[in-house]
């Protein structure tokens, strides 16, 4: 499936905005993805869905390791690693943010099994630092973490920061694609 596809659909349901905005990160920026658009639209996030499951797929004929978890971080991530859960029937996990300070106490929705690769899905990148902390959270537990998906990465360094810690990140689109088609 080609990402021309996504682009197709994040413009289609008006995830692609132009204007003065503050992004997540603090960068001021002429644009905004406004992902929960795709992830809240059913037949946007099925594709999402079909191409990232294709993905993964794809990683686990190549390194000949069907055992993965599909980790979403909260709030974003979750809506997609759910959905690419569906599609691709491994396991899902959740990162919350903070270790919760009731119930459990855990950080985790779901079982964390250290025998299993976690391929992170990211709905936006900008500079990486948010899925940066749970992936250091995770291997501070024990976790493989070497790859995360981005449905959208905006070029803003996150590539760069998440390879310094030995993870691949592996974008869907990039704000480049989708800036140039919405003109």
């Amino acid at each position: 499936m080609d990402n021309q596809i996504v682009v197709d659909a994040l413009i289609a349901c008006d995830a692609v905005k132009f204007g003065d905005f503050t992004l997540a990160s603090g960068q001021k920026s002429n644009f905004y993805i406004d992902i929960k658009k795709a992830s809240t639209d059913p037949k946007t996030l099925k594709i999402i869905a079909k191409c990232i499951g294709n993905i993964v797929e794809a990683i686990t004929v190549t390194t000949q390791n069907d055992q993965v978890i599909i980790g979403g971080v909260e709030l974003g991530g979750v809506p997609i690693a759910t959905a690419v859960s569906l599609e691709t029937e491994y396991p899902l996990l959740i990162i919350r943010k903070e270790v919760k300070g009731y119930g459990t106490k855990s950080r985790y929705v779901g079982d964390l099994d250290l025998t299993k690769e976690i391929i992170l899905m990211e709905d936006v990148t900008t500079s990486g630092g948010s899925v940066k902390k749970a992936i250091e959270a995770l291997k501070e537990d024990g976790a493989t973490v070497k790859r995360v998906i981005t449905i959208v990465d905006r070029e803003s360094g996150a590539a760069e920061s998440l390879k310094g810690i030995g993870v691949e990140l592996i974008p869907l689109v990039r704000s480049s694609e989708l800036v140039k088609n919405k003109k």
